[in-house]
């Protein structure tokens, strides 16, 4: 072929069982399949010409401008590993051909938007797309692609088609490029408030980061902490009321009479001798000093005669009515254990 002369645009016809976005987004390796050289692939590619190399590897079939979709998935073609780069799966009788990405995924603040974040700016605006891969891959940021590494991958939530990491990971892995302070306190309020994690679970993947030496981070986790526990402690008040519970004691801190302060509780029965604590133990470096902690609390109640109910903000979440049992069955159970030692009730 003389690669003087124009190669015309490829024929649509071999790729038609694709998504519209994989006709336009290929990289070299499926050119080739197609019989396009990389000489081709070139000359398609020159000022003015009909293609563009977007990134090392991955052509774009038109000379505009990539939309956000065709963004994402160029970033994943160039990062995945080749035999999923773009290649289909093997489709089924009604399962059209896909792109299998294997060992990557977006995460960062595109990942975030793909979640339905508010806080984060669209697609289009990110001058960079954050692509997740294992630590040993040899590759390199560039363009519009930047390489972030780890020694675990998590498991990808697809989204929109895409493989896209899960919130906690997403969430560290954009507060690392982050310095502003009310920037990153925006995001992770949107994780607790919208719904997305638990507090717990942005906090350890910001610690497995190494972010919580950094001030305007930490700043952010203890407001973080503070928006998670007063999400929870709302949630305890409903389940009471929801679910038939009689009135407890709020917010208390019990002491024997005129001895050792005992802790503070969010609800107690003194009737029933029974206590409700919210476990909202964030997991950073002195998890088992502060779990120790709550231990021996509870074991020094239950030695007194106090039924003590710990329960996580996610149990409060996702099973309130299972929580509402369990504390309804140890109120009801009081009557079988013998009566508690006197304890004197404080509000907190």
């Amino acid at each position: 072929m003389n690669h003087n002369t124009p190669v015309p645009p490829l024929s649509p016809r071999p790729l038609r069982h694709l998504a519209e976005v994989h006709r336009r987004v290929v990289t070299a390796d499926r050119l080739r399949a197609q019989g396009v050289s990389a000489a081709d692939a070139n000359e398609q590619c020159r000022p003015g010409g009909p293609w563009q190399q977007i990134l090392p590897g991955v052509f774009l079939l038109h000379p505009g401008p990539p939309t956000s979709e065709e963004r994402l998935h160029a970033v994943l073609m160039y990062a995945a590993r080749e035999r999923g780069t773009g290649v289909p799966a093997q489709p089924g009788a009604e399962e059209p051909h896909r792109p299998v990405y294997t060992e990557a995924m977006i995460t960062g603040l595109a990942a975030l938007t793909l979640h339905g974040f508010s806080a984060t700016p669209p697609l289009l605006s990110l001058d960079r797309i954050d692509v997740l891969v294992p630590r040993l891959r040899r590759l390199r940021s560039t363009g519009g692609a930047r390489i972030v590494r780890t020694s675990s991958l998590p498991a990808a939530e697809q989204v929109t088609g895409v493989p896209v990491a899960p919130v906690p990971r997403a969430l560290a892995d954009a507060v690392a490029e982050l310095t502003d302070a009310g920037a990153v306190r925006r995001l992770l309020t949107e994780a607790v408030r919208g719904g997305h994690c638990e507090p717990a679970a942005v906090v350890r993947e910001l610690n497995n980061a190494k972010l919580l030496s950094r001030p305007h981070v930490v700043d952010a986790v203890d407001s973080l902490l503070a928006e998670g526990r007063a999400i929870a402690e709302d949630r305890l008040y409903r389940m009471v009321q929801e679910h038939g519970l009689p009135d407890p004691v709020w917010n208390v801190d019990l002491r024997l009479p005129g001895g050792p302060h005992l802790g503070g509780l969010d609800a107690y029965w003194p009737e029933q001798a029974v206590a409700v604590e919210l476990d909202t133990r964030a997991p950073r470096q002195e998890e088992d000093a502060l779990w120790s902690e709550y231990a021996r609390k509870r074991e020094h109640l239950e030695r007194l005669g106090i039924t003590v109910v710990h329960i996580t903000p996610r149990k409060l979440r996702d099973s309130m009515e299972q929580q509402a049992a369990v504390v309804r069955t140890a109120l009801m159970a009081s009557g079988d254990r013998d009566p508690a030692a006197y304890v004197v009730v404080l509000p907190r």
